[in-house]
């Protein structure tokens, strides 16, 4: 995980492209790992569309014959069939002929299915790559004349009454319009002032425009592709448009999508899947490539603020595959889901193997767009025992996640999810998902802080934000040879050594609520590479972990996802002042400010602000010493912790 905006990384990334942007965690749901038993199958080739009018789901892509069950027999319907969405029952009515793959598919204004791809009839009937059809006969209505003339028909994206089409072509309706264009959803007819063309393609091939997503408001419009020009403009992969009146190129662009990648002749283009989060401030972009990064945003998912503007841009975080490709996102519920071929997520220290702080994730993940950390939902691309013969567990794309009015849509060109059959198609229910909180450390000013102060002893010191009260003497017998210790929710997180273990220490967690500290369990697998027994403070905020170790004179973070547990594989350094962080001993954050110990043994306080990390998220000279050390108390341990209990 690599947060790109907001400071200096040990990977050398850049800073200077936009100000700090610190994405606060939200409440979220998550749809059910398990996929849903009734929906049918297909055959060959892979899904790439979904769409639903009323009970009614279409299906699209490359596949050639379908099937209700595993013991059914084959039948063929090539490129597009429908279902009903609750029975899974497959349409003997909506049966329409197409000579070529349905790309993207989208319900239509008055009850009509658009459907765009690389087709050049339907029906009998000459309808050149876009056509909208009755979604209870799939007949065509004759009355829509949107055409793509001179090539195929990527994808689609409906605000509104106003139909944004990006692709392979030159022609629209007869017009020219290169990669990209805009219809009245109605009519078909084209919009002559949408005047945006993606032009010049990378590495001397035929520009093309693969992906794009129009935000919730209307106003922005996000496109990526095989392209270096927008009108005129340098765009590489990626651009902004502006469609809140007449259509303009926003003054954004990024260089991460500039250079190549492992190899440019596979990976002509490597932006594969945009987004834009709900309520639009936001958007994700997904990635092939292989190797390139930190040059270039490679195999790896990211998050752009749409509200930036200027040149040579960089995302807000990154999460990185260790070099496996992302072929389709979907953002919903304030989670953002992804599928590929990727094994591991949280994984920038390797390539083709789980390096240090790989999360396992077979080929489909769900993150949270406040760190692009996973969160506990692992339903894996496999299909187990119960594979029929002839089918594949594993492909190498996810061409579409769909969030449908029921759950999360899933077209791949393999037949294994969740470790059952569900071939080249299938939903994760709403119905039996969960819906997870962000958890923080107390919001109080007035409370206790709490110190180690001897084996299974804690001194408990009553403090209103400025000053302490009459320490106590608590006994803790659970709590052992503690060292950094930081307070979240209902619980503590403790390193302590632990001998036998991989790096000779481990972080464990424990139940807390004013009386006894419960008794510890590993919190996670990054204890097998993680050594915390260096940190020397820590504390937990919005999905970071601040914290100075030994030997260094920094304030670093990690993403920290409390969901799980997962913690992450870079350390970033936040820009501070006046305070010598290798002589922190213990950290608490309270009230916007981090109360620390040293090893002279004094308690400080510091106004604390992330959000200021472009210039200086910590001044400490404007630092107050709340307590000297005495004889009875010395706050010169790491193990101070702050609880309103």
């Amino acid at each position: 995980m690599v947060a790109l905006a907001i400071v200096a990384a040990v990977l050398g990334v850049p800073t200077t492209a936009s100000a700090a942007v610190v994405p606060v965690p939200t409440t979220a749901t998550l749809v059910s790992a398990n996929p849903a038993d009734v929906t049918p199958h297909a055959r060959d080739g892979e899904t790439r569309a979904f769409a639903q009018v009323g009970n009614t789901v279409f299906v699209g892509g490359s596949f050639t014959q379908i099937r209700q069950t595993a013991s059914s027999a084959w039948v063929v319907q090539r490129y597009l069939f429908a279902y009903d969405r609750i029975t899974g029952t497959m349409s003997t009515t909506f049966l329409p002929v197409l000579d070529g793959a349905v790309n993207t598919l989208v319900a239509g204004p008055g009850g009509t299915l658009i459907a765009g791809g690389s087709f050049k009839n339907v029906n009998g009937v000459s309808r050149r790559n876009l056509v909208a059809l009755d979604p209870a006969t799939g007949a065509i209505i004759d009355s829509w004349v949107g055409r793509s003339d001179g090539g195929t028909v990527r994808d689609l994206a409906l605000h509104g009454n106003w139909l944004y089409v990006a692709g392979a072509f030159n022609w629209l309706n007869g017009t020219a319009h290169v990669g990209l264009g805009r219809l009245n959803a109605t009519t078909g007819a084209i919009d002559p002032s949408f005047v945006i063309d993606a032009t010049v393609g990378r590495h001397g091939t035929t520009s093309y425009v693969w992906t794009l997503d129009v935000a919730p408001d209307g106003n922005t419009l996000v496109v990526g592709g095989n392209f270096t020009l927008v009108n005129g403009l340098a765009r590489n992969q990626i651009a902004l448009v502006d469609v809140s009146a007449t259509p303009t190129l926003h003054d954004w662009s990024t260089e991460k999508y500039a250079s190549p990648c492992a190899s440019p002749t596979t990976f002509v283009h490597y932006v594969q899947d945009v987004k834009f989060g709900e309520d639009g401030s936001w958007f994700v972009v997904g990635s092939n490539g292989g190797g390139g990064w930190p040059t270039a945003y490679c195999d790896v998912l990211v998050r752009f603020e749409t509200g930036a503007r200027g040149s040579g841009l960089v995302a807000t975080w990154a999460d990185f595959t260790g070099n496996d490709t992302i072929t389709s996102v979907e953002v919903a519920d304030n989670v953002i889901y992804l599928g590929g071929h990727f094994r591991w997520m949280n994984n920038p220290n390797a390539s083709d193997v789980a390096g240090p702080g790989a999360v396992d994730r077979l080929g489909i993940a769900a993150v949270t767009p406040a760190t692009g950390m996973p969160v506990n939902w692992n339903p894996r691309r496999s299909g187990g025992a119960s594979m029929p013969a002839g089918t594949s567990s594993w492909g190498s794309a996810v061409p579409v996640l769909w969030r449908g009015s029921d759950g999360l849509y899933f077209g791949h060109n393999s037949d294994g999810m969740g470790e059952e059959y569900h071939g080249r198609l299938g939903m994760f229910p709403l119905a039996g998902g969960r819906t997870f909180a962000p958890m923080n450390p107390p919001t109080a000013t007035t409370g206790n802080l709490y110190l180690n102060t001897g084996p299974g002893t804690v001194a408990k010191v009553p403090f209103d934000g400025t000053a302490l009260g009459t320490a106590t003497t608590v006994s803790q017998p659970a709590y052992t040879e503690a060292g950094a210790t930081w307070r979240v929710n209902d619980r503590i997180y403790w390193a302590h050594t632990v001998a036998g273990t991989p790096t000779g220490s481990r972080i464990d967690v424990s139940l807390y609520n004013g009386g006894a500290i419960g008794s510890p369990w590993e919190a996670s697998g990054y204890n097998d590479w993680y050594n915390p027994a260096v940190l020397t403070g820590a504390f937990f905020l919005d999905g970071r972990l601040y914290y100075t170790r030994t030997g260094a004179n920094n304030l670093y973070y990690r993403y920290f996802e409390i969901d799980g547990n997962y913690l992450g594989a870079t350390e970033f350094v936040l820009p501070t002042t006046g305070v010598t962080w290798s002589g922190v001993r213990g950290m608490a954050w309270v009230g916007g400010r981090i109360v620390y110990g040293g090893t002279d043994g004094t308690l400080r306080s510091a106004p604390f602000d992330p959000t200021f990390a472009a210039s200086m998220a910590v001044d400490g000279t404007t630092a107050t010493v709340i307590s000297a050390a005495t004889p009875e108390l010395s706050w010169s341990t790491p193990s101070t912790f702050f609880s309103v209990q």
